[in-house]
């Protein structure tokens, strides 16, 4: 009876064993990273709209030609296409994200303002900025694959001013281009639409400085002098950028 009770214990065990080496077997899931990994160097482009206030006030004015005596002047807005490329590189830290960027834009903003107050009212004035310059420190925050951030620091612009007087008896003309430095503040927003690739849209405000512009000639007594800026420049765009170096599957 103890055999026969023994070789049916060790019958159902090797049952057993069988039905389980029948079971279906699971693959794990593969791992996700929860924290999109926003480090490295990065190049892109942005493109969008700017618009820019555009102040001028004569100094000093024994040209013949010019209208404007010192304290007169004008100021003017215009807007454009602005659009130029980024460089920059980031460096994380949990969910914090700290960089440093670059960027050079292109802009379309300009203005044309004939003198319809002072003087004889026939001088015409034009103005045009050519493209600006920024270099600026980020800080944000991350939420897997969206970035929140907020920057600032300098910026610099490129501006022309221009006048021109065709109406007998005294005529002429002059122009005169400086480069404004200043400051920009910002803020925007980043997707990762995988390692590599990044877009967003961003919304900046920038302020420049006041310089002397001479409409008439480099020397004496051809005298026609404003003292003029861009007083601020804001542009929303939209940008792409090219992340380098991440890697191509998540580290376990």
């Amino acid at each position: 009876m103890a055999a026969l009770a023994f070789t049916s214990a060790l019958g159902a065990g090797a049952a057993s064993a069988a039905d389980f080496g029948t079971l279906p077997f699971a693959k794990a899931p593969a791992y996700v990273a929860s924290i999109y990994n926003w480090s490295g160097f990065y190049v892109g482009g942005h493109l969008g709209g700017s618009w820019t206030n555009q102040n001028w006030t004569n100094t000093a004015n024994n040209s013949g030609f010019g209208d404007l005596i010192p304290g007169q002047g004008f100021g003017q807005r215009g807007s454009g296409v602005f659009g130029g490329g980024q460089m920059g590189y980031n460096w994380q830290a949990g969910n914090y994200v700290f960089g440093l960027e670059g960027t050079a834009s292109g802009l379309a903003n300009s203005g044309t303002l004939a003198n319809t107050v002072f003087g004889a009212r026939d001088d015409v004035f034009s103005w045009r900025i050519n493209w600006m310059a920024t270099i600026t420190g980020r800080f944000g925050y991350a939420v897997t694959n969206n970035l929140f951030y907020v920057k600032a620091g300098y910026a610099g612009v490129n501006n022309r001013l221009a006048v021109s007087d065709t109406v007998p008896a005294v005529v002429g003309s002059g122009s005169a281009t400086r480069w404004h430095d200043g400051w920009t503040v910002g803020a925007g927003w980043e997707y990762g639409l995988t390692q590599n690739w990044i877009v967003g849209l961003e919304y900046d405000y920038s302020a420049f400085q006041t310089k002397s512009y001479q409409l008439a000639g480099a020397a004496a007594p051809l005298v026609y002098s404003f003292d003029a800026r861009p007083r601020d420049i804001q542009s929303a765009v939209a940008r792409v950028s090219y992340k380098f170096g991440a890697p191509p599957f998540p580290t376990y």
